[in-house]
């Protein structure tokens, strides 16, 4: 029997980690408001430390570790934020981080890893390379593997930005994340069902990206096969765990194209005066594309990250 993470366990991991994370501001937009008919609130991830929500999850799962576990640190494969996230609360605990990453990670991300003081192995890029050359690194260190979404208490500290959202907004009609391998979405679900249980959980995926949409209304894990989109930080297939989660708990998943996207994040930039990353954007482009009614709404949206590399901006 698997178990699965209750709202209980997201709030045991909010105390956990309320002195490591930023408590992150919830923004809206007359603007934008006026534009869709609804009233949006971005919680802004984008201004969490390392970037992301997923400092989160990293925090909760570094610190829920008993000395005996964490004395010879973590590791995990990661070409992104959940790798600086790790790297980062590893740090904060001062125990080691063991961080495999493609070849072909970002220079931006890889710099960001290393500064925090993770020591990085490199591995071509497949997945079969990734999860290979961790296993020999968790094998020669001993240390243990905080995987980037299908986990626990990973899940359990990302739930606690929607249960932040909801306690500073209060009523919402519809929670909104994006889905890429479901962490996010699964806490945002258990949160704002537990505290909102008549708001609809919507995510929003990329068309290129559309896995999860797949997944979601076959009710069979399908898996993420060539994924093309400019939102890199879904380009992974959703979790046995967090598939489970999301079919309980989540009431519609949307796909968006890539040209709204790049005109949600646009949007952002513009009219909010934010830096948030294209995987971030993929929300507010489903109300755009009208893929869901929101008319007179209060709807909530998660902001997941702002780390984009300034050098190959899409517009």
């Amino acid at each position: 029997m698997i178990s699965l993470p209750s709202f209980s366990d997201i709030e045991k991991a909010h105390h956990r980690i309320r002195p490591y994370i930023h408590h992150t501001p919830v923004l809206s937009s007359k603007s934008i408001n006026e534009m869709v008919g609804a009233d949006l609130f971005f919680k802004c991830e984008n201004l969490q430390k390392v970037g992301a929500f997923k400092f989160r999850g990293a925090c909760n799962s570094v610190f829920a570790l008993t000395d005996e576990e964490a004395k010879n640190g973590v590791c995990t494969h990661s070409s992104g934020n959940h790798a600086a996230a790790l790297a980062l609360a590893a740090r904060m605990r001062g125990i080691p981080a063991y961080i495999v990453m493609p070849e072909n990670a970002p220079e931006i991300k890889k710099i960001a890893v290393a500064g925090y003081g993770a020591q990085i192995t490199f591995c071509t890029p497949t997945l079969e390379a990734r999860e290979s050359t961790l296993k020999k690194v968790a094998e020669k260190t001993s240390s243990t593997e905080i995987h980037p979404y299908n986990y626990f208490n990973v899940i359990c500290g990302q739930g606690t930005a929607a249960k932040e959202l909801i306690e500073e907004i209060g009523h919402l009609d519809v929670v909104m994340a994006p889905v890429g391998g479901g962490g996010l979405l699964s806490g945002t679900a258990i949160s704002t069902k537990a505290l909102l249980p008549n708001a609809r959980v919507i995510a929003a995926e990329p068309a290129g990206a559309d896995d999860a949409f797949r997944s979601f209304y076959s009710k069979y894990l399908q898996p993420s096969v060539a994924p093309k989109t400019i939102a890199d930080g879904l380009l992974t297939s959703l979790g046995s765990l967090t598939f489970l989660i999301i079919l309980k708990e989540v009431d519609q998943i949307v796909t968006v194209s890539e040209e709204g996207i790049v005109a949600a994040m646009r949007m952002i930039w513009e009219r909010m005066k934010i830096i948030i990353e294209p995987s971030s954007a993929v929300p507010l482009a489903a109300i755009l594309e009208n893929k869901l009614d929101v008319k007179g709404k209060r709807v909530g949206i998660i902001l997941s990250g702002g780390n984009v590399d300034l050098g190959k901006l899409p517009f």
